[in-house]
């Protein structure tokens, strides 16, 4: 029996690919034109960048957009600009990418973790508060697989005490919140353009705002310090080269007329998934209906009950899922303060203080989310027909049945 497993050489229930990104001709022609104009660079050369930023925070429904090199800069840019200063305190979530994390110890700052909510795997509201002390300046709560977090309640924690909100959106390009499209929200929204990401050109990032402050100061740290109406070689702040140039741009400027339509795509096919996981015993999809108006399925997320497949581990499942022709695996494998980097402290931030020790931290929900329960499937794998779908719970199904005969 366990024979007709396709990871022990037996059919696969998917045998097609999964193909990202997505392009035609239209990238191509454009990379070339920008190529043969022989203006690569930013911002000596034309005004492609400022049209895309223009672009994007249209489509957002924001005042102010930056481009950047990447998302991890994109965030490190906005916490910055928000005047923090070593040793202020920044709340996150242990369920994010490695970046949410550093770019708070990259500003001299203390990562103060918050576990998240067990229906959604975002930042827990109900949990927020008990971490804020004096030295709390802001909070970044992470769009995790492009689910929208609970932004009323966050912002209103924040306005009570007087803490900035930065969104990690790197998952949520399209993606809304009662109406309003992520990263529009808070102080700032910070977006990545890296490889995997629903819209992309490789790398790259981008910040946008609704003050105008603020996207002055992040313009300032991105472009080595330069002000508005200053000299080239004048330097007000401690910035760097973190500029995009005209050829990533142009990708991306072709890239969003399909962004739309694919989120769209991904959240219909998302939500008839979750129609259909909900039926297997021992699979339960993350909560909907907590103020998403558009999930951008940067990842399909489920919960895995070992009890109901023979306890077989979490590992071993996303593996013969993979094998039937998913792309899955079984994401994070530990919480972000389970990381080397901050058991052994292996990072010179010299603001934080001595008692701060990440080995007694424990959250268990990330714990449990990463240790037994989250399976993960990635984002190309949304943008199919329904029966891309119905394949899926088909192989879930298939895979129970084999190991608990």
């Amino acid at each position: 029996m366990k024979s007709s497993l396709a990871i022990n050489g037996g059919p696969k229930t998917i045998d097609r690919s999964f193909d990202w990104p997505v392009f035609d001709e239209s990238e191509v022609n454009a990379v070339a034109d920008v190529v043969r104009s022989g203006k690569w660079g930013n911002p000596d050369c034309g005004d492609l960048v400022k049209d895309f930023e223009d672009e994007f925070a249209a489509f957002c429904g924001a005042k102010y957009a930056l481009t950047c090199v990447n998302g991890s800069v994109a965030l490190r840019l906005a916490l910055i600009a928000t005047g923090v200063r070593p040793g202020d305190e920044v709340i996150i979530p242990p369920y994010t990418f490695i970046a949410t994390s550093t770019i708070v110890l990259e500003a001299n700052c203390v990562p103060v973790f918050v576990d998240i909510d067990p229906d959604t795997y975002n930042l827990d509201p109900s949990k927020i508060e008990a971490a804020i002390t004096k030295r709390t300046r802001a909070i970044i709560p992470v769009h995790f697989a492009g689910q929208a977090c609970d932004m009323d309640k966050i912002t209103a924690i924040a306005k009570r005490h007087n803490l900035k909100v930065i969104e990690d959106a790197c998952h949520g390009h399209g993606a809304e919140y009662k109406g309003e499209k992520l990263g529009s929200i808070g102080d700032a929204g910070c977006f990545s353009f890296q490889s995997s990401k629903n819209l992309t050109c490789g790398e790259g990032g981008m910040v946008i705002t609704n003050e105008e402050k603020l996207y002055e100061m992040m313009n300032s740290l991105r472009n080595v310090g330069r002000v508005k109406g200053g000299q080239w070689y004048e330097h007000h702040f401690l910035g760097c080269n973190y500029r995009m140039t005209q050829l990533q741009v142009t990708i991306l400027s072709t890239q969003i007329k399909r962004l739309a339509d694919q989120t769209i795509r991904r959240h219909e096919n998302g939500t008839y998934l979750n129609s259909l996981v909900s039926k297997i015993d021992g699979i339960k999809p993350l909560v909907r209906g907590v103020g998403e108006t558009l999930h951008s399925y940067h990842i399909y997320i489920f919960k895995y009950n070992k009890s109901k497949f023979n306890n077989l581990p979490k590992s071993e499942f996303a593996k013969m899922l993979a094998a039937e022709g998913v792309p899955c695996f079984m994401g994070y494998p530990q919480p972000l303060y389970k990381q080397p980097l901050f058991q052994k402290k292996n990072f010179m931030c010299y603001a934080i203080p001595e008692e701060v020790d990440y080995a007694k931290v424990c959250c268990p929900v990330t714990e449990k989310a990463c240790y037994e329960e989250a399976v993960w499937i990635l984002q190309h794998a949304m943008l199919g027909p329904k029966e891309d779908m119905e394949k899926f719970a088909e192989a879930i199904l298939k895979i129970q049945k084999v190991v608990s005969a």
